[in-house]
C-alpha cells in the first residue's frame, strides 16, 4: 500500500479514538460527580459514532489532509448538567480537565509501549526516527530495511503527537475551549463577565494567535517525549 496512504489511514483512526477518549472522559467524570446527562445519552463510550460531529471530525479533518494543512477538527461536545454535581466549581473544574488528562495519558501510555517495543522486539533508533519524520509530514523518508513491527511503532507515534497536540490545544485560555472554562472559575465576577463578552471572538484568536501559543506549550512536551524516546 502506498506510504502516504497509511499515513493519512492512521491519522484518521488515531484522531477519531483521540477525540472519543476526550469526549467520554468528560461524560465519564461527569457520571462520577454526581450529573448523568452525557451517561444516559450513551457518551461514556469509545465508540466514535457517539462523538464525531460531521463537520468537526469528517469535514474539517478530511479538507485538513487534502490540502496538507495542520490536521484540526472537533467533536460533539459532551452534554453537562452542572446543576447535577455535589460540589460546583470542584467538580466542573475535574470534568473540564478529564478530557485533556484523558490525551495525555494516552500519549504516555503509547510511549512506554514505543519503548517496550524498542527493548523487546529489536526495533531499533533508526525507526524510531524514521516514525519521527513520517509523523511531521517529511517526504521520500526510506522504510526498506525496518522491522515488521515498524507500522506499529508509526501509529504509536501518532498517537503521541495527537494526542499531545489536542492536550496542548483544549488548554487554551480561548472559548470554548476547556481552557477558557477552567480559567472562567478563577476570575472576579466583574472580569468574568468581561471575559463572557469575548466568546464570539475566541475561534478568531485561536485563528490569530493561537497557533503560535499552542507552539509555546507543545514543542516542549513532545521533545520531553523524543528524548525519552530516543535515549531510554
Amino acid at each position: 500500500m502506498n506510504q502516504q496512504i497509511v499515513i493519512i489511514i492512521f491519522e484518521v483512526v488515531v484522531l477519531a479514538f483521540a477525540f472519543s477518549l476526550h469526549e467520554a472522559a468528560h461524560a465519564w467524570m461527569a457520571s462520577r460527580c454526581g450529573d448523568q446527562t452525557a451517561r444516559m445519552l450513551g457518551r461514556v463510550t469509545l465508540n466514535p459514532m457517539k462523538h464525531l460531529d460531521p463537520i468537526g471530525s469528517v469535514v474539517m479533518p478530511g479538507l485538513a489532509l487534502l490540502y496538507h494543512w495542520p490536521l484540526f477538527g472537533w467533536a460533539k461536545p459532551t452534554p453537562v448538567t452542572p446543576r447535577n454535581f455535589r460540589n460546583y466549581k470542584r467538580d466542573d473544574i475535574l470534568v473540564i480537565l478529564a478530557g485533556p488528562a484523558s490525551n495525555l495519558l494516552a500519549a504516555t501510555v503509547a510511549l512506554v509501549l514505543m519503548l517496550v517495543l524498542k527493548h523487546t522486539s529489536g526495533l531499533g533508533e533508526q525507526s524510531l526516527v524514521t516514525a519521527i519524520a513520517l509523523a511531521f509530514g517529511q517526504t521520500g523518508v526510506p522504510t526498506d530495511g525496518l522491522p515488521q513491527l515498524f507500522p506499529i511503532a508509526l501509529l504509536l507515534y501518532f498517537v503521541i503527537l495527537i494526542n499531545l497536540s489536542l492536550f496542548v490545544f483544549n488548554l487554551l485560555p480561548f472559548p470554548p475551549l476547556d481552557g477558557s472554562r477552567i480559567l472562567r472559575h478563577f476570575l472576579p465576577y466583574k472580569m468574568g463577565q468581561m471575559y463572557d463578552r469575548i466568546g464570539m471572538f475566541g475561534l478568531l484568536l485561536i485563528m490569530l494567535i493561537g497557533g503560535r501559543m499552542m507552539g509555546w506549550a507543545l514543542y516542549p512536551a513532545l521533545n520531553a517525549f523524543n528524548s525519552v524516546l530516543l535515549s531510554m
